[in-house]
């Protein structure tokens, strides 16, 4: 890699983050780019071929990209020999974990100074370590627990029957018991008891805490036949 004047490549949706970047980027003598992206897009992966013909020495990668997770890029793009450093409002650690086991060089918060990234970008130019294996294994770990609590939430859920799963689904819609009751054309204690069930398959105490717990395992309500 050049010990100066990198070849970088921004991706992320926020205009005028993007382009005070880019700017203070130039103003150190780097050849800056912005990737554009699409009013819709849905999918970070499409941008992987604008991405990989620039050639970027490094991208700065944001990770919430509208409605796609940037995270996506950055195992292809680090394949392809560029360095990439998530500069991102998530504050979730074991989301940065999973960014570091994918390949990521370096994870900032966008609320942290400046210099901050101008100082990364120095230091990977120049060859340089950026992140110590500590710190690295740190964020991995959080991942590695994060993973293992959504997968044992997910266990719990997978205990409810049919039904218990689709009164679920209607509480995560912000339906009450006896809305519940009407729509499935039964009594309230019949869906009360359902929910007691639920509360007790999940190991839970609230309506709230079992809506919660399918939220936090990225749970979805089977779709009525």
């Amino acid at each position: 890699m050049r010990t100066q004047g990198a070849r970088i490549c921004i991706v992320d949706d926020h205009a005028l983050f993007a382009e005070s970047l880019q700017i203070a980027l130039e103003l150190e003598g780097h050849e800056v780019r912005r990737i554009p992206l699409p009013k819709a897009l849905h999918a970070a992966a499409t941008l992987l071929p604008t991405v990989l013909r620039y050639k970027p020495d490094i991208m700065l990668l944001d990770l919430d990209l509208g409605n796609a997770d940037g995270a996506a890029l950055i195992e292809p793009t680090t394949r392809a020999g560029t360095a990439v450093v998530v500069v991102t409002g998530s504050t979730d650690r074991a989301r940065w974990g999973l960014c570091m086991r994918y390949g990521a060089r370096k994870v900032l918060p966008k609320t942290g100074p400046l210099n901050d990234i101008l100082a990364t970008i120095r230091r990977i130019s120049e060859g340089r370590t950026v992140t110590t294996a500590e710190e690295r294994d740190e964020l991995v770990r959080f991942w590695q627990d994060e993973r293992r609590e959504v997968q044992e939430l997910q266990e719990r859920l997978a205990r409810l029957t049919p039904r218990e799963s689709a009164v679920l689904g209607m509480l995560m819609e912000g339906q009450q018991v006896r809305d519940i009751a009407t729509r499935s054309t039964v009594s309230e204690a019949t869906v009360r008891t359902q929910v007691k069930s639920i509360l007790s398959k999940l190991e839970v105490t609230s309506q709230l805490a079992a809506v919660g717990l399918a939220h936090h395992a990225g749970w979805n309500a089977p779709q009525s036949s």
